[in-house]
């Protein structure tokens, strides 16, 4: 409110006095042009303020259920990676062993804390012989620890459908009847098919494609071992005669 002056005050001033003062206020207040609609504008630009901090608001609270979703999404990706992993390197091991009658393999992570940032290690130890990582395995060494992985794969989610090109190449005799019987007895909700030259192997197959070249071209012909061999004479029966 306006200030109140007492009598003593009062006598300090004359009227004249007062009103040149009221006449520079005046003159002060004409020079400044004062924007009387600074009011209304200051009250449009916070209603506009109110309304962007309301939207910046709405967008931080879908960032953060974005954000959360991720993060659940992360969270099952690397349980489910684990879980797997963890399936996974056990059947390792015992596929490995099963096929090279001693072996041992293990996969071990290169991060532990983040499995997606830097891979996996394959490493096995063949019988009688020390840990090694597959890189620096011979040729028939690297074939079994594949296959082995493979058939841990396979019984972690199994895949329909395999095709394999001599995987049986570097294998020896012993090594290839172990792989084909397993395939045949141990994989049957699955179908493979194996371009293989060794008998030990596809003599186990259901079907048999034999692929020759006559005359320039080439043909297939189809068989069925398991029908085939029950027309053959055994091995040990003895030769008949020609008449």
């Amino acid at each position: 409110g306006m200030a109140r002056l007492g009598e003593e005050e009062l006598s300090k001033h004359t009227v004249k006095e007062c009103q040149h003062k009221i006449t520079l206020i005046k003159e002060s207040l004409a020079r400044m042009s004062p924007n009387m609609g600074a009011i209304a504008e200051y009250r449009s630009k916070h209603g506009e303020f109110l309304e962007r901090q309301r939207e910046l608001d709405e967008s931080t609270e879908r960032r953060d259920a974005v954000r959360a979703e991720h993060d659940a999404v992360r969270k099952q990706r690397l349980d489910e990676f684990m879980q797997g992993f963890s399936v996974i390197t056990m059947r390792l091991k015992e596929m490995y062993q099963m096929i090279t009658l001693g072996g041992d393999a293990e996969l071990e992570l290169v991060d532990s804390l983040d499995p997606f940032s830097e891979g996996i290690v394959f490493s096995v130890r063949p019988p009688k012989k020390s840990w090694k990582n597959i890189s620096n395995l011979s040729g028939g060494e690297k074939t079994l620890s594949s296959l082995s992985l493979v058939f841990a794969l396979h019984h972690y989610k199994p895949t329909p459908l395999y095709v394999m090109d001599e995987i049986d190449a570097a294998l020896d005799f012993k090594n290839v009847s172990i792989v084909a019987n397993y395939i045949k007895e141990r994989t049957k909700n699955a179908q493979f098919i194996i371009i293989s030259l060794r008998n030990n192997m596809f003599e186990l197959a259901d079907r048999l494609v034999g692929i020759y070249k006559t005359h320039h071209c080439t043909k297939t012909v189809t068989i069925n071992p398991q029908k085939l061999a029950a027309h053959l004479p055994p091995a040990d029966a003895p030769a008949v005669p020609a008449t």
